[in-house]
């Protein structure tokens, strides 16, 4: 995946090198050279990461990094010249994710912004719903809902944990050891009759919803929801 920076900076050198040192690390980079440009490219060109320097004309970093964060959680990496622990605190109060402080190494700059973004993707993944979706069916696990045909039935969050796990692995056979390890943990390791009666409360409830997938028994090993 190439990563689109927004480099924002009034100095063209700077911006310059900067260009040159990311999109030789495989970067794709956009250039503003003054506040307004660089608010109205944030939203224009959708950056991975925007580098802004504080010093800027029409609004300084501080205005930028503000309307930023109004409508967007994209990854900010302050440039100062100052240094001075003010600038880097409310910095970091208006929402910006690191600073770096000028003049600055373009190694470093590339090691920072890698981190932002190795951090912002993990973030991400946190924050990802977890939900898997077919006919008539929904099993939404962020909010512990089962919806069946559009209405939402009441299940014990480890009946859902368990239609979850078999739902998001589609035609996948699972022992009842293995449910058990993956979705009980160690506690209930060796008591098969558990699963089994989950999956039968299960198929109460999901039993004929549709033609299109459906809980099945594989004798003699243990489950699958399957997919046709």
């Amino acid at each position: 995946m190439q990563y689109k920076i927004l480099i924002v900076d009034d100095d063209n050198n700077i911006c310059e090198l900067l260009r040159l040192y990311l999109e030789k690390d495989g970067f794709e980079t956009v250039v503003a050279n003054d506040g307004l440009t660089a608010v109205k490219y944030a939203e224009k060109y959708s950056p991975d990461l925007i580098l802004l320097d504080i010093m800027l004309p029409e609004l300084d970093g501080w205005q930028v990094c503000r309307e930023i964060r109004k409508t967007s959680e994209t990854p900010i990496i302050m440039l100062t010249a100052k240094g001075e622990t003010f600038d880097k605190i409310l910095g970091l109060e208006l929402g910006a994710d690191d600073y770096v402080t000028k003049p600055f190494d373009t190694k470093e700059i590339i090691a920072r912004i890698k981190a932002v973004l190795r951090r912002s993707n993990e973030n991400d993944k946190q924050n990802q719903v977890k939900e898997v979706r077919y006919d008539k069916l929904k099993i939404n696990l962020t909010n512990y809902e089962l919806i069946v045909n559009g209405v939402q039935v009441d299940t014990p969050p480890k009946e859902l944990e368990l239609v979850y796990h078999l739902a998001s692995n589609p035609n996948r056979v699972y022992t009842r050891d293995q449910l058990l390890d993956e979705v009980w943990g160690f506690d209930y390791y060796g008591d098969s009759r558990t699963v089994d009666v989950h999956v039968k409360r299960l198929r109460e409830k999901l039993e004929n919803v549709s033609e299109e997938w459906s809980l099945k028994t594989v004798w003699g090993v243990g489950y699958k929801f399957e997919v046709k």
